[in-house]
């Protein structure tokens, strides 16, 4: 009885045929050069990379131990902090529902107001929320109010189009029964939309308010309130200790909004 070997020859088998090999290898010689004509582009001084570690280790050093002596007032803007991701939130979701409604293609009433939406949400995302702090430090003034506004601009774009996909993702059959009584666009929108994607708005509420209490963290390096304020007088003045001591308190914060975060998420959805 023959072998399969015998049978079938004896060429080996291969995951890629020879021209599939000759494709990738030219796609990885091309993002070598890629990233190559990148490093070389940016003008890395590489002696001041190699001398990093050492820099770390005495800027640690420099930072040990904490200064807790301005611990009170660190935590009364901490707590400033925990408030403007909050008021930020809050206004982002509301005012995000009439967008991710208009975004949607299955409730937009025409073409002019769903690429009207999806401007909205492609012009809130497109600009980080440092970018948003300064224009709005700029119009308000230095402040709790110009951290909130673009942390609120900046969420609107993420809030929104989350929803906006679950809207077009909603089971049709509700909404088409309840049109076919007659019944009008708000009662559809009530009993039909809504509590489809309220699973959906109730994580992505909480999901945002955990994303917005860490970027609230650094809007204090341009003005917009903050713990962010009290980092950077540290970090110009050289007190390391109490820079120190602010990494911890945003450290701390950041763990305890993720339990919150988790917790909110188990009990509501």
């Amino acid at each position: 009885m023959s072998t399969i070997s015998e049978q079938f020859g004896r060429d080996e088998w291969t995951r890629f045929t020879p021209k599939q090999r000759m494709q990738r290898y030219g796609i990885f010689a091309l993002t070598a050069l890629a990233i190559a004509w990148a490093l070389s582009s940016i003008e890395v001084i590489w002696a001041w990379v190699w001398d990093a570690p050492s820099q770390m280790g005495d800027l640690f050093g420099r930072m040990y131990p904490p200064d807790a002596t301005n611990l009170g007032s660190i935590l009364r803007i901490l707590w400033e902090t925990v408030n403007i991701a909050t008021f930020a939130t809050v206004l982002a979701v509301f005012m995000s529902l009439p967008v991710a409604y208009l975004a949607a293609q299955n409730t937009t009433p025409n073409r002019v107001t769903l690429w009207l939406g999806r401007l909205i949400l492609v012009t809130s995302r497109s600009v980080n929320t440092i970018i948003w702090a300064l224009l709005f430090v700029a119009i308000f003034g230095p402040g709790v109010v110009a951290g909130i506004v673009a942390i609120m601009f900046r969420s609107i774009g993420f809030i929104g189009k989350l929803l906006g996909e679950a809207i077009e993702e909603i089971d049709k059959r509700p909404v088409e029964a309840l049109e076919a009584t007659g019944a009008s666009r708000f009662k559809v929108i009530a009993y039909a939309i809504v509590p489809q994607v309220m699973p959906t708005f109730w994580a992505v509420s909480i999901l945002r308010w955990d994303i917005n209490l860490r970027e609230s963290t650094v809007l204090g390096l341009v003005g917009a309130g903050g713990i962010g304020i009290i980092l950077q007088g540290a970090i110009d003045t050289f007190n390391w200790p109490e820079a120190a001591t602010v990494l911890l308190a945003i450290l701390a914060l950041v763990i305890v909004g993720e339990i919150v975060s988790a917790f909110l998420r188990r009990r509501i959805l």
